[in-house]
């Protein structure tokens, strides 16, 4: 152990991912926190396209980002892509590598609580690893409602464990943030340095993170009542006057163009490989992508371009009301969320960005005939390398280098101002200035994206209700989910499923080809389950996904 110990000490931030041992394979006994942790953040293994942080930068953020109608498949290239998430069909198979991974990321991370540490020295990783276990637990509770927890998260010492509520795991989660803080705050152990990924061993940063996450839990539950709404309330007491987080919660273990193993593996699967070749390996799949036509309208003040001939095209604007808010306001994001494309005959001013509708097949509305696989928008530089101006074209050279590097986002800024701005506008009695943290929320978006235009973009919402800060509260909150919607487009989409499935809102288009009205509640727990713990898990069917009752997460029943 003193050799392990030894041996750490030396290693720098940029060596995480030149080591090949994964927390999830290794004898947990052999290995320290500080070593844990970082494979702990990135989510295990870092060669695993299965390993958590891989899945919720890929297949968590595909199945939100289709949900939500802000990707749509490029059906001028592949047909009809997506059918299982338009329809939709929600199987014991469909995306259980979200479960699977995320499982196994959170084991990592009680492996580290439960490390035995007679003299203390590991409190800090202990503190960061409460939190961040709290942190993957709510993202799983929130798609599959009740789930194991207490007896969950042992490795080989419990291979079928019971089930909790909902319910008592949000408690359980919120009981480790405020323990993380006391342990923290308590200054004992030693400070985790560049073995902390996240913060860099500032550990006020994570006491920050804490509160924010607990703000995320408490939010989560504004429809619940009875006792639960008592122990909210009640809990959103105690976190007046607390300080959240500042800036963007990132995470970085060193990534690089060295190898598709060390590049950040949101970019390694949406945008481009370390040689600089596109990725086309399934739906790991560059073209396979595309803006949704919903997004499109909604980036581009309402506005399309369709086709008439290969010279020529005519303006369209959709009548449909979910699009009249945004009449004429076009969002200065736009152009970093999504590649713009010149309309045919148009001259480069009138670019825009250039959707699919759900479902749509090449000659049908919303996938007009006229365009190829090639003219239509994909994930935009702000995206792709954040804030840096300095790379102007999509290129695979020119992006390579600066996309592989680029951290994970865990939690924006902007999301922490919404959540704030909700917050103010739910508990006026706790929190304050709910205009001021929305307003926030949509300049901290246009900064991590490098758009220009925030203050013009709030000014030209202002009188705009659903979309700007005027008319009811209601209209407010809508305001609010639709501002958090485009925010988290491409970077925590989840977050805003599970805000949609809380308020309704933004209210989002089903497919074409959906053959129900209403999308799902939570997804079915996963194969393995059924085959690993089949005496524990809830049978549940199709039609529970779909429908309001016991199976549904407990906050949006």
């Amino acid at each position: 152990m003193a050799l392990s110990a030894t041996l750490l000490s030396s290693i720098s931030c940029n060596d995480f991912l030149d080591t090949n041992i994964d927390p999830d394979r290794a004898d947990a006994n052999l290995l320290t926190p500080n070593y844990i942790f970082p494979g702990a953040v990135t989510g295990g293994s870092v060669f695993s396209a299965t390993a958590g942080s891989y899945v919720q930068a890929r297949v968590l953020n595909a199945f939100a980002s289709l949900q939500m109608n802000s990707l749509a498949g490029n059906s001028y290239s592949f047909g009809t892509p997506f059918v299982d998430d338009y329809t939709p069909n929600i199987t014991s198979g469909y995306n259980s590598a979200i479960w699977d991974a995320m499982f196994r990321q959170i084991t990592n991370f009680q492996t580290i609580i439960d490390y035995n540490d007679p003299n203390g020295q590991y409190k800090q990783f202990k503190a960061m690893s409460m939190i961040m276990k709290a942190y993957h637990v709510q993202i799983l509770t929130d798609l599959y409602g009740d789930m194991p927890y207490t007896e969950a998260f042992k490795r080989e010492l419990n291979l079928s464990p019971k089930y909790d509520k909902g319910e008592d795991i949000y408690k359980a989660s919120i009981a480790d943030l405020e323990s993380a803080v006391q342990l923290i705050n308590s200054g004992t152990g030693a400070n985790p340095g560049s073995a902390d990924v996240v913060f860099g061993g500032t550990m006020p940063s994570w006491i920050a993170f804490a509160n924010t996450i607990k703000l995320r839990y408490l939010i989560r539950m504004s429809n619940v009542t009875g006792e639960m709404a008592t122990y909210r309330d009640q809990k959103l007491a105690t976190l007046a006057g607390a300080t959240f987080s500042a800036s963007n919660v990132t995470m970085n273990p060193g990534y690089s163009s060295t190898s598709d193993s060390k590049q950040n593996p949101w970019t390694n699967y949406w945008v481009v490989l370390s040689s600089g070749a596109r990725p086309v390996s399934g739906n790991q799949s560059y073209t396979l992508y595309t803006a949704s036509e919903h997004i499109a309208l909604a980036l581009n003040g309402n506005k399309r371009y369709i086709p008439t001939s290969a010279t020529t095209s005519v303006e369209y604007n959709d009548p449909r009301d979910v699009y009249q808010k945004f009449n004429g306001i076009k969002d200065g994001r736009s152009g970093r969320l999504f590649t713009l494309i010149t309309p045919a005959g148009r001259d480069a001013t009138e670019a825009t960005v250039e959707g699919v509708r759900q479902g749509a097949t090449p000659g049908q509305a919303g996938a007009e005939a006229g365009r190829t696989g090639n003219t239509v928008s994909r994930f935009g530089l702000g995206l792709i390398v954040g804030n840096n101006t300095t790379i102007t074209s999509t290129a695979p050279a020119d992006i390579v280098a600066a996309a592989s590097a680029k951290p994970v986002v865990l939690l924006s800024k902007a999301e922490t101002e919404f959540l704030l701005a909700e917050a103010a506008l739910r508990y006026p009695a706790v929190f304050g200035n709910d205009k001021g943290h929305f307003e926030a929320g949509i300049t901290a978006s246009y900064s991590y994206l490098g758009a220009t235009g925030a203050a013009a973009y709030i000014t030209s919402i202002n009188a705009v209700p659903k979309l700007g800060w005027t008319g009811s509260n209601d209209n407010k909150l809508e305001a609010i989910m639709t501002q958090k919607w485009i925010a988290l487009t491409g970077i925590n989409p989840e977050q805003s499923f599970f805000d949609y499935t809380r308020t309704g809102y933004p209210i989002t288009p089903m497919a074409t080809i959906a053959t129900g009205t209403v999308k799902p509640n939570r997804l079915i727990y996963p194969t393995s389950e059924y085959a690993s713990n089949a005496n524990n898990v809830p049978n549940m069917t199709a039609t529970d996904v779909f429908t309001k009752n016991q199976f549904t997460p407990f906050w949006a029943r």
